[in-house]
């Protein structure tokens, strides 16, 4: 099983990275789009304040799933980072709409003043940022199987993809092309919402316990059907809870076993699934005579 201290204390350390680097971009963003009359600036320093947040609840999120398992919680609590994720995709969605929104007013309005050169340069510089925080954080999030990292990963990502509109929105507006910032806007919009779709599928489908990939059943229903004992394995489920999966099986024995006997083949094929499985935590096995399987 994935180890609960040391994931914590990776996704403590990439989480506080991104909330510092965050916090000085959407300042940053904010106070030069001001100063250089820059509304694609603005709102994107507005969608680094929600980097912010969303960073907050990844560390929450993953902070409160690695609580161990209480009475009332036997499974513990790994599916909080699902939760966390979920809250994560819904923020996306609702700054993609403001952003979109907002877009859409000045394409409309065609209120839109030249930006100053300075606000250019702080496009520049957050689209490199973002997508240094984007691999960092991807990396550690695939090495540590969270899926609330990366999430997170993927909204660096989409700042940087709103970083690069504002940064051609502005250099158009300085050349004369004044649409091509709020346009630029509303395209940006559309691929951070199809980002918040994709987080919100693949976690709901963790909540709603959806199957997990045909290899990792496969992998698992072969270790069990090695051993000795064991004539047919069926009827297995894997459920996700955050990083790791608790598994139910039935295998199938000969008749004349005893009680004890199965008992024991059913320990060993829990024992094998769990040392040869690393993110599986728990296997419920189910023994069935052969008789009664036919």
């Amino acid at each position: 099983m994935t180890n609960d201290k040391s994931r914590y204390q990776e996704s403590r350390k990439i989480s506080l990275i991104s909330l510092l680097s965050n916090t000085l971009l959407a300042v940053l963003k904010i106070f030069i789009g001001i100063f250089a009359s820059s509304t694609a600036l603005i709102a994107d320093g507005f969608h680094s304040l929600s980097d912010m947040a969303s960073t907050i609840i990844v560390l929450i999120s993953i902070k409160f799933s690695t609580t161990p398992a209480d009475k009332n919680h036997p499974y513990g609590h790994e599916k909080a980072e699902a939760l966390g994720t979920n809250i994560l995709a819904v923020i996306l969605i609702l700054t993609a709409i403001f952003l979109g929104r907002d877009a859409l007013l000045s394409l409309w309005q065609r209120d839109i003043k030249e930006p100053g050169l300075a606000a250019l340069a702080v496009a520049f510089i957050s689209i490199i940022v973002k997508e240094i925080l984007y691999r960092y954080t991807i990396k550690i999030g695939k090495r540590i199987n969270s899926k609330a990292l990366i999430a997170d990963a993927h909204h660096h990502r989409s700042d940087a993809f709103s970083s690069i509109a504002a940064l051609f929105g502005i250099a158009g507006a300085r050349l004369g092309f004044s649409f091509l910032d709020p346009l630029a806007g509303v395209v940006v919009a559309l691929l951070i919402l199809k980002v918040a779709y994709d987080i919100l599928k693949s976690t709901s489908y963790e909540l709603m316990d959806g199957r997990p990939a045909r290899e990792k059943v496969d992998e698992i229903t072969k270790i069990a059907a090695k051993i000795s004992g064991v004539i047919d394995v069926y009827d297995l489920k894997l459920r996700s809870y955050g990083p790791n999966y608790i598994v139910d099986l039935k295998i199938v024995v000969q008749d004349q076993l005893s009680v004890v006997e199965g008992h024991n083949i059913a320990c060993q094929v829990e024992s094998q699934i769990i040392e040869q499985q690393a993110d599986v935590k728990d296997v419920m096995v189910h023994v069935d005579p052969e008789s009664v399987h036919n």
